[in-house]
């Protein structure tokens, strides 16, 4: 049976990396009695696999995990059970189980939901959100490509990234205020929100800190035939 997790991470947790992440839910796995399968072999450990690892100092509200169990509890068992040993700054939100020739969640990334937002809170976001809204329209929907300098493994490549942007625009919450952001994501284009907001920092003429923005990620999307869907959408609840 193989089941997919949905959890949050914020607060401290954010500095943790990738690598110690899945270390902490190995453990946290043992400690919530979660009948995980694992693999054969001298050095067997646990079948679980993140669908896209978040860079440190990133908060989400949308990180998957998909894991293989002999058995599972409900849906709601399974979540009560975890968030009873989860540390504060992880929380879990959705445990399903996914079909038996469905892919894993790595392998179906396509795009991500994001928010970039100051950190520190604003006296007046309504006029960050008119300015960002503003200057946006002519950065994104008057141009016909926008081209930067991404860093890969291989060096430095220049890569139109207006293909890759499904929807940029202002918003405002509260208090808050910054860029929405919807992007390709995954193996065969990964584009980072902080490129997007260095790059239109530079187009309007304004010094770009950039430790003075949190980015939130919002949640993972997959293609399907009715467009993109969050990767829960593609298991249903243990009962």
């Amino acid at each position: 049976m193989r089941i997919r997790i949905k959890f949050k991470k914020y607060g401290s947790m954010r500095f943790i990396g990738h690598l110690d992440m899945m270390r902490y839910f190995q453990k946290a796995i043992r400690r919530a009695d979660i009948d995980i399968v694992y693999t054969e072999g001298f050095s067997p450990h646990q079948v679980m696999s993140f669908a896209a690892p978040l860079g440190v100092g990133i908060i989400s509200d949308g990180e998957y995990l998909d894991i293989e169990v002999h058995s599972s509890k409900s849906s709601k068992d399974a979540m009560d059970a975890l968030n009873q040993v989860m540390a504060e700054g992880v929380e879990i939100t959705d445990y399903v189980q996914l079909p038996k020739d469905a892919k894993k969640a790595m392998a179906i990334v396509a795009a991500a939901e994001y928010e970039v937002f100051v950190k520190e809170p604003i006296e007046k976001p309504k006029e960050l959100f008119l300015e960002l809204e503003a200057n946006l329209n002519s950065y994104f929907s008057k141009r016909d490509e926008i081209i930067i300098t991404k860093q890969t493994k291989k060096g430095e490549r220049t890569l139109d990234i207006k293909p890759h942007i499904y929807r940029l625009n202002a918003y405002q919450r509260n208090q808050e205020a910054g860029f929405y952001l919807f992007l390709s994501a995954g193996s065969e284009e990964n584009i980072k929100p902080e490129l997007i907001v260095e790059d239109f920092h530079h187009y309007i003429n304004k010094n770009y800190h950039k430790f003075d923005w949190q980015i939130r990620r919002k949640d993972v999307y997959a293609k399907s035939d009715h467009g993109f869907l969050p990767l829960s959408a593609f298991g249903s609840p243990v009962v």
